[in-house]
């Protein structure tokens, strides 16, 4: 029945195969039911609710990849996407945010959820993501990594607010950053080893050692589900239809446009399953995160999307959409180990700082996967390298990925026309940056 539904053999797998390598990839990148709690919980959203939408959901797309689009990719919330629902949506204007609470933010999402859908099935999708220079998208991937980073370093305690210089060197010689440094360094060296699921080992390494020097509270391993009932159905939709409100749902429409293409085609091209240079079933597989996406919001998750740690499983020979039935189980389970997610969210203060230790390593390491697309960013190109490097500097530096992205939109529109080269930029991308010009207007 197995080999009928998931074609095991035409493949060139077993069973065991596709468990071993659905294994890997749940380890791979279970951080994220550890992480996505403690960075949600910041806008006021309730840990151990999040923790269920996003087993759930993450359940749900992952599942559906398999059946539907029969691939063994992986589906969870993003990280990147995360942070800007977090720290720039819902995030209070006093703390730099723009203030609109995480309900607006989930509506706001389960739009551009329906956009992505829309235009999924429809088949415009790839066709918009064709309108952005591939160095402005390398670039935004990167400036979202050094955005997570610097998170990470001012959790850990690494860095700190300075008058004058605005951020300046932390206390190293806190005992919660001292924690965090040295699982750090742990999980680098494990990813150094290349040792499988080397960030969620250094995030349950961190949380003990944190749990032996008594800063954070050891709640058990495992437990019933919390409840969902304090995000479940709480996106405010009819408020995220406000006009103020539509440069949000079109940077979270924007991340996600091109984030699962990527992924999808990196993780294919690995596992051979391009034709002729493109994606068999790619409606459908850009469709299920579509859906996974809506599904989140509901439920109470930021967006979820195609997983590139998905690559892991595909390397340990994982092939079919077996292997993903498998993780969406492994995110079930997941669901039992509230104590540990509950732990590693939990903040400690420090002086003026309230610090998250035990995530601090997994936020710094992402960080340092995300900026390897600098490498593939062409600097030679005048226009291109100066729009790429205010794209990358703007996200950490005004700690925003919308102001990223309209500084790297407008200048690599105002350059190409400066260059006498502006026939070879996109209509698209002008429209983008002329709405990003208004927003500004509008704003001052």
């Amino acid at each position: 029945m197995l080999d009928r539904l998931f074609q095991l053999r035409a493949r060139g797998t077993t069973v065991r195969t596709e468990v071993l390598g659905r294994v890997t990839t749940f380890v791979t990148l279970s951080y994220i039911v550890f992480v996505q709690p403690a960075v949600l919980a910041t806008t006021g959203m309730d840990p151990g609710a999040v923790l269920v939408a996003t087993c759930l959901a993450s359940a749900f797309a992952t599942l559906l990849m398999g059946l539907w689009a029969r691939y063994p990719i992986a589906v969870a919330p993003a990280m990147g996407h995360n942070f800007y629902f977090a720290f720039t949506v819902a995030a209070p204007v006093a703390a730099g945010g723009l203030g609109y609470g995480w309900q607006v933010a989930l509506g706001a999402n389960c739009l551009a959820g329906v956009a992505f859908l829309a235009l999924s099935l429809v088949g415009l999708r790839e066709r918009l993501i064709d309108a952005i220079p591939d160095s402005l998208k390398h670039a935004i991937a990167a400036g979202i990594g050094l955005l997570i980073a610097l998170v990470g370093f001012e959790w850990a305690g690494i860095v700190r607010p300075v008058p004058g210089t605005i951020i300046g060197l932390g206390r190293l010689a806190a005992p919660p950053t001292l924690v965090a440094i040295a699982g750090t360094l742990l999980t680098a060296a494990l990813l150094a080893r290349r040792a499988p699921g080397a960030i969620v080992i250094g995030t349950l390494a961190t949380g003990l050692a944190a749990g032996l020097t008594g800063f954070v509270r050891f709640h058990g391993v495992l437990a019933p589900p919390p409840p969902l009932a304090p995000t479940f159905a709480r996106l405010d939709v009819g408020a995220a239809l406000r006009p103020e409100l539509v440069h949000v749902v079109f940077v979270l429409f924007f991340l996600g446009l091109f984030d699962t293409v990527g992924t999808l085609v990196g993780v294919a091209e690995q596992a051979g399953f391009l034709e002729d240079g493109r994606l068999p079933r790619a409606r459908e597989a850009m469709a299920t995160d579509a859906i996974g996406t809506i599904v989140g919001t509901v439920l109470g998750t930021s967006t979820v999307t195609a997983y590139v740690e998905s690559a892991a499983g595909v390397q340990a020979g994982a092939r079919t959409g077996l292997a993903s039935a498998v993780t969406a189980g492994l995110f079930v389970v997941a669901l039992f180990c509230a104590p540990l997610a509950r732990m590693a969210g939990q903040g400690v203060p420090v002086g003026d700082a309230t610090l998250h230790p035990i995530v601090a390593p997994a936020l710094i390491m992402v960080g340092s996967f995300m900026i390897r697309s600098v490498a593939r960013i062409d600097l030679a190109d005048p226009p291109a390298g100066i729009a790429s490097f205010l794209t990358l500097v703007t996200m950490p530096f005004a700690f925003s990925i919308t102001e990223g992205i309209a500084f790297g939109f407008i200048a690599y529109a105002v350059l190409m026309l400066a260059a006498g080269r502006g026939r070879e930029v996109h209509p698209l991308l002008y429209l983008f940056a002329a709405l990003f010009v208004i927003r500004y207007a509008y704003l001052t």
